[in-house]
């Protein structure tokens, strides 16, 4: 690693020179010390590495190389002694050197102890670089609400991402961010340095879902050509997001509920018990408890997932952050489409804070995105957000309050076309259960169902 800079501590001046002399050759820059206190004043201009003799005239090389450590933890320092004993050895590695080395000693052993200790140091550092650059990008500052349920939200993410939890379930509607949460988890806990991989459990067949989690033995199963590792195994240290998990069938819940419980699992075909250390993050829309009462999700997975469970509110609850929300992915979509002075109009906030937005973040995230290009000019007006919200809102057509009263347009409304809306927007915000969407129009089951049927309504 050239033009960096060494210090080298000693007493002997010729060991000085001729480290001094062929360092240089190699392309480094080299600053001398024959003492503790020179060292100490060299050592303040600052260096990448330091070459450092056991035994001084005042003072011991061990206390300085622990002096060196507390100043600049990440500062590799390598030990010299002619006096290279286990002990010795051990002392040194344990006061945080980064190798040890007697006299006398070869040249190329001592280049090569110097570039591995430079070079595994630049890999530190850059996977340090790269770690903050990932909790900008994925850290917790990215879920954005003003609201006292996202600002509580935000602390317990920060909790649970320090602590040892291995087990963490997150609900809420569909569009809610739950992957984001996830993310934020990982890159805000110690195993951001390590993989964070995820997965829908609705987007593979029973077979290639328990394949992809758990990996599979060669011959394991049809076109199981070769061996595979899971996520599970990639993700070791890591953490692995499963979303939809509600949706996992039955046989992959039992392998599932035994990894969490001992932390091991075996592949599809093998016989060999694996142990991986993973943090699990299971995302669900889906009310578990229902799940469970009707034999869909079993029971004591459950309990063993919800170890700490954290809920994201709907966006309807929260109509002050689908105002914050809108204005950050206009300030995105603005950069994307080449209108960096795109802003909302107060007439566009107001639509946007009334609009209930069934699809949550995400639909509010299309919307901003479809409404910057067609607006005219920088400044987007109501009528380049969806005609939908538009209507629902209230401006011209219709408009639905935040106590779910739905106001009579001065230019009138069919009543189907009411009732058809209400209906849905029901069925969406209780997953399609019907039971559950009649409780929240006064209606019962079957008269949700012939309603939904009237209308066409399909999920």
């Amino acid at each position: 690693m050239a033009n960096q800079t060494i210090l080298v501590v000693d007493d002997e001046e010729l060991v000085r020179w001729s480290l001094k002399e062929r360092l240089t050759q190699e392309g480094y820059r080299v600053r001398e010390a024959g003492t503790v206190a020179e060292a100490r004043r060299l050592f303040s201009k600052g260096q990448d590495l330091v070459l450092l003799d056991v035994r001084l005239p005042d003072g011991d090389g061990v206390a300085l190389l622990e002096e060196f450590k507390e100043s600049e933890p990440e500062l590799p320092v390598v030990l010299m002694t002619a006096h290279g004993t286990v002990e010795n050895a051990v002392l040194a590695m344990r006061a945080g050197a980064y190798d040890y080395i007697s006299k006398p000693f070869s040249m190329e052993e001592m280049l090569l102890v110097l570039s591995r200790a430079l070079e595994a140091v630049h890999l530190r550092r850059e996977v340090s670089r790269l770690r903050g650059e990932n909790r900008k990008r994925f850290g917790v500052d990215r879920i954005l609400g003003e609201s006292p349920a996202m600002v509580e939200l935000r602390d317990l993410i920060r909790k649970v991402a320090a602590s040892q939890s291995a087990t963490v379930l997150v609900r809420g509607e569909s569009g809610v961010g739950k992957g984001l949460v996830a993310q934020a988890l990982h890159y805000e806990s110690d195993r951001a340095a390590f993989p964070f991989t995820n997965i829908t459990c609705t987007a593979l067949s029973e077979t290639l879902l328990e394949s992809e989690l758990f990996g599979h033995e060669k011959g394991a199963f049809t076109d199981a050509r070769a061996a595979k590792r899971g996520l599970l195994e990639v993700a070791d240290k890591g953490t692995v997001f499963l979303d939809e998990v509600g949706d996992m069938p039955l046989s992959v819940q039992g392998k599932l509920l035994r990894f969490l419980e001992d932390r091991v699992f075996r592949k599809v075909g093998g016989l060999k018990d694996i142990e991986v250390d993973v943090r699990v993050v299971a995302a669900t829309n889906k009310d578990l408890e229902k799940e469970v009462e009707r034999g869909r999700f079993r029971e004591d997975l459950y309990y063993r997932l919800k170890v700490i469970p954290l809920e994201i509110p709907p966006l309807r609850e929260r109509p002050e952050d689908a105002v914050v929300l809108a204005r950050e992915f206009v300030k995105q979509f603005g950069r994307e489409f080449k209108k960096p002075g795109a802003t909302l109009s107060e007439e566009a906030l107001a639509l946007i804070r009334k609009y209930p937005w069934p699809g949550n973040v995400r639909e509010l995230r299309n919307a901003v995105e479809g409404a910057v290009p067609l607006g005219a000019g920088e400044l987007i007006q109501p009528g380049a957000l969806p005609e939908e919200s538009a209507r629902l809102a209230g401006t011209g057509e219709g408009r639905r309050e935040r106590g779910g009263r739905v106001l009579l347009p001065p230019g009138g409304i069919p009543l189907e076309e009411v009732e058809r809306d209400l209906i849905l927007q029901a069925l969406e915000q209780t997953d399609w259960n019907l039971t559950r969407a009649g409780k929240l129009l006064g209606l019962n089951r079957d008269q949700v169902r012939y309603r939904a049927e009237k209308y066409g309504l399909t999920r």
